[in-house]
């Protein structure tokens, strides 16, 4: 028998669906921004902005990118564009990196510190149940691949590691290795549109929006365990 981690294959279809209308409807509004509010896309008006908020533009958006991982308001390769627009590729990434990680600490440290109870009332039961045979059977590395596939929802995913015997330091450098190459490309993205260089931008956030599709799409390759 066989038992996958996440949802059906319908409901992984309709993701995907959704993964695609995100990225078309990202693509249409960078074009609309581009031709009717092109100030946005002009470096200087950018580091003007920037430097107008002084010490506060940095742990701002820190402050943000932990948000979004605790709350999901939005999803936090989006602030990753925005960080690597606003601050440049390094930087950029090492905000969105800092904001990831301590998010992500906060709500693995809520799932450790009030257990179970705690994670089924923001986890479906059906993936908490598949969540325990995928731990059981992958461990750490199956947490790592979670964490370096960028379709993989942070919240959840830190959620359900809480209820692991996973100590805070594996967590942390599971998160902090995981989760950088995306979050490193996607600032990358930010800094070519600051750059005005939109057609590289364009393309590179188009590999990364294909490679998540196929990726989300095949999935379960990482993610079924035996019995």
């Amino acid at each position: 028998m066989r038992t996958r981690l996440f949802a059906s294959s319908a409901a992984r279809r309709t993701t995907v669906r959704r993964l695609g209308l995100c990225c078309l409807l990202f693509l249409i509004g960078a074009v609309a921004v581009r031709r009717y509010a092109s100030f946005i896309f002009d470096p200087a008006w950018i580091r003007a902005t920037v430097a107008g908020l002084g010490p506060y533009a940095a742990p701002g958006f820190i402050i943000v990118q932990t948000a979004q991982v605790v709350f999901a308001p939005i999803p936090g390769q989006t602030l990753g564009i925005v960080g690597g627009y606003l601050f440049g590729p390094v930087a950029g990434t090492t905000y969105s990196m800092l904001g990831v990680v301590i998010g992500s600490t906060v709500v693995f440290g809520l799932a450790r510190r009030y257990g179970r109870p705690f994670v089924e009332r923001v986890i479906a039961a059906d993936v908490l149940d598949r969540f325990d045979s995928f731990a059981a059977e992958h461990g750490v590395i199956g947490l790592f691949a979670v964490f370096l596939l960028p379709t993989f929802p942070d919240d959840a995913i830190c959620a359900l590691a809480g209820i692991t015997t996973l100590r805070y330091r594996t967590f942390i450098a599971l998160v902090a290795v995981g989760r950088l190459p995306t979050f490193a490309l996607v600032a990358l993205v930010g800094d070519e549109f600051a750059a005005g260089q939109t057609t590289t931008a364009l393309a590179i956030l188009s590999v990364i929006a294909l490679l998540s599709v196929s990726i989300y799409a095949a999935r379960e390759r990482f993610t079924t365990v035996g019995s």
